[in-house]
């Protein structure tokens, strides 16, 4: 595989550097892009740089992952209309040991493997270093004005917020990177969304002024949906790759119900399938199968198989009518948890269960599903009503602790489509 060829058909590719192609082309490269530990985990933006160092590495090079332990104490003013608030440095290393924990399950790092992947964390590079010796040996080979040039800083200059010496002085630190990365580990490659390019390329700058070093630069273009929006970074409003944080059925759905528009990109970005199987998919013009196909990869390898033979069972559950009870009782706790918050919810004190509460007074007074007993007497006649995936006939049912799934948990059916999943606490 070449690695520029691959990328370009992709439309993975924004910007390069010079002799970039000729340089992938001479030999085995060591190619590394930065993670700032700002968030308890990778997000589907990161996700793209992922991939970038998943195919350098398939093209036979050897990726390199940096963790921005001392970077993240600063804080990137790229793509910032203002000062990021300074996470703690507890909350900084605990976010390193998530995020190291997440990329070591997505890239190879077999020591087996020739090329396999390394990880790097630049507070190593920086704890031991004083104010004067970092002025000395980095700041003297970047003037002012060149670094007042990148567009993440000359944004936030002739913007209301101004921009502190901190956010300033973190190309100096990213560049530096650079520089102690080709020093000490022969890496000549750097890579990273476009909004890092004037970072990267201060690095580049670095290393040909302090080492008369070559070194080269890709960017990518940055993940945004078909209306141009970006992805949010609120913990709601983001796809997290932690399951705790965005639930492997959610995940799933995510790229389910994307935009249209938007599948052949993403299937592009983040799919490992061949350029032919690619194309194929996308000839076939049945783009509802094409994401289902897509979903399906990319949930199984992020999430596993099992997890994925779950969300399938959650997806039965919430939409197939012939999913019945051993349906519902082979999803584990966790699982339950995520269709809780794909349906209403209702919660009720565990005493109700243990009482043997009648089924009228559950449905009605405990958890609101219907709005008395007289109508919930009705749906039962009607044969409407389900507990746990098994019909009600009798009015004269009580809700039981052997009902509880997992000890806190019982799905009620009103109909077809109304569903609800009764939290027990």
């Amino acid at each position: 595989m070449d690695f520029i060829s691959e990328l370009r058909w992709r439309g993975l590719i924004h910007d390069l550097t010079p002799g970039v192609e000729e340089h992938l082309k001479a030999g085995t490269v060591r190619g590394y892009i930065g993670f700032d530990p700002t968030a308890p985990s990778l997000t589907i933006g990161n996700y793209v740089q992922i991939m970038l160092l998943t195919f350098l590495q398939r093209a036979g090079h050897q990726p390199v992952v940096l963790m921005g332990g001392a970077t993240g104490r600063i804080g990137d003013p790229s793509g910032k209309d203002k000062e990021r608030d300074l996470k703690s440095s507890a909350e900084l290393d605990a976010n390193t040991a998530r995020q190291i924990e997440q990329c070591r399950r997505l890239l190879d790092f077999s020591p087996a493997t020739p090329n396999h992947a390394i990880l790097v964390n630049n507070y190593d590079f920086y704890k031991n270093m004083n104010v004067l010796d970092f002025l000395r040996d980095v700041g003297k080979y970047l003037t002012v004005n060149y670094m007042m040039s990148k567009e993440s800083v000359r944004r936030r200059i002739e913007g209301e917020s101004g921009i502190s010496f901190t956010e300033f002085s973190y190309q100096l630190l990213q560049g530096y990177d650079f520089v102690l990365l080709h020093r000490e580990h022969g890496i000549t490659l750097q890579m990273g969304g476009s909004d890092q390019f004037g970072n990267i390329t201060s690095g580049v700058e670095l290393a040909r002024k302090i080492d008369e070093a070559k070194v080269y630069a890709v960017t990518t273009p940055l993940l945004t949906k078909a209306d141009g929006s970006k992805f949010g970074k609120s913990e709601s409003g983001n796809i997290w790759l932690d399951p705790g944080m965005t639930s492997p059925y959610r995940f799933y759905q995510f790229w389910l119900n994307a935009d249209d528009r938007d599948v052949p990109r993403f299937l592009r970005y983040f799919s490992l399938k061949s350029r032919e199987e690619i194309e194929a998919l996308e000839a076939a013009g049945d783009i509802q199968r094409t994401k289902r196909v897509f979903a399906a990869e990319i949930t199984t390898r992020l999430h596993g198989a099992e997890e994925f033979a779950a969300v399938q069972a959650v997806s039965a559950l919430l939409f197939d009518p012939k999913a019945g009870p051993d349906t519902l009782r082979s999803l584990d706790a966790r699982t339950l948890a995520s269709v809780a918050e794909e349906i209403p919810a209702p919660a009720v004190s565990a005493s109700i269960v243990q009482n043997h509460c009648n089924i009228l007074d559950f449905l009605s007074e405990h958890t609101g599903i219907l709005p008395s007993r007289s109508e919930a007497k009705k749906a039962i006649l009607n044969n409407a009503i389900s507990i746990n995936k098994e019909k009600i006939g009798a009015a004269d049912a009580a809700i039981t602790p052997d009902h509880l799934l997992h000890g806190q948990y019982i799905m009620v059916d009103n109909g077809k489509k109304n569903k609800y999943l009764v939290q027990v606490a």
